[in-house]
C-alpha cells in the first residue's frame, strides 16, 4: 500500500509539471495568436500572472495527490466527473487568484471584483481549467495502468503466460 502512494504522488508531482508546461506554451501561443495579453491590466503588476499560474498549478496537484493517495492501487477508476471537478477548481482558482493579486498590487478593494470579473471569461481562464481537466485524466489513466499491470512492464516475449 505504501508503494502504491509513493508511486502515486510521484506521478502527480510530474503530472503538475506537465500542467505547468501545458499553461506555459499554451498562453504564449493564445498571446501570440489572439495578440492579446495574458494580464490585460498593467496596473496589476509583472507578479500577477506568475501568482495565478503558481497557485493553480499548487491547487491542482494537492487535487492529484488526493485523487492517488485516497483510493487504494486495485480499486483505481477513470472518474470523468472528478476530472471535471479538478478543471472548474484551477479555473475558479485562476480568476479568484488573479482578483485578490490585482487587488494587493493596486491596493484597491473594487479592483479584486472587476479582475476577477474580468478574467471569468478570458480565454487563458478557459485554458487552465481545460488542461486541468485533461491532466486529471491522464493521471488517472496512468494510475490505473500502473496499478492493473503489477510491476514493471514486459516485452511480449517476457511473458511467460502466453506460452
Amino acid at each position: 500500500m505504501r508503494e502504491e502512494r509513493s508511486y502515486a504522488i510521484v506521478v502527480a508531482c510530474f503530472a503538475a509539471g506537465l500542467y505547468l508546461a501545458v499553461l506555459v506554451a499554451a498562453f504564449g501561443l493564445i498571446s501570440l495568436g489572439t495578440n492579446t495579453e495574458v494580464i490585460p491590466d498593467q496596473a496589476a503588476g509583472p507578479l500577477v500572472g506568475p501568482v495565478m499560474t503558481g497557485v493553480t498549478v499548487a491547487v491542482l496537484l494537492i487535487l492529484l495527490i488526493l485523487t492517488g493517495v485516497r483510493v487504494p492501487g486495485d480499486q483505481q477508476r477513470i472518474a470523468p466527473l472528478n476530472a471535471l471537478g479538478a478543471g472548474v477548481a484551477c479555473y475558479l482558482a485562476y480568476c479568484l487568484t488573479g482578483g485578490v493579486a490585482g487587488a494587493l498590487a493596486t491596493g484597491d478593494v473594487l479592483h479584486f471584483a472587476l479582475f476577477a470579473a474580468g478574467q471569468l471569461g478570458s480565454p487563458y481562464a478557459l485554458t487552465a481549467g481545460a488542461a486541468a481537466f485533461l491532466i486529471m485524466l491522464l493521471y488517472q489513466l496512468v494510475l490505473v495502468g500502473r496499478f492493473r499491470q503489477r510491476g514493471r512492464p514486459r516485452w511480449p516475449w517476457e511473458r511467460p503466460d502466453d506460452e
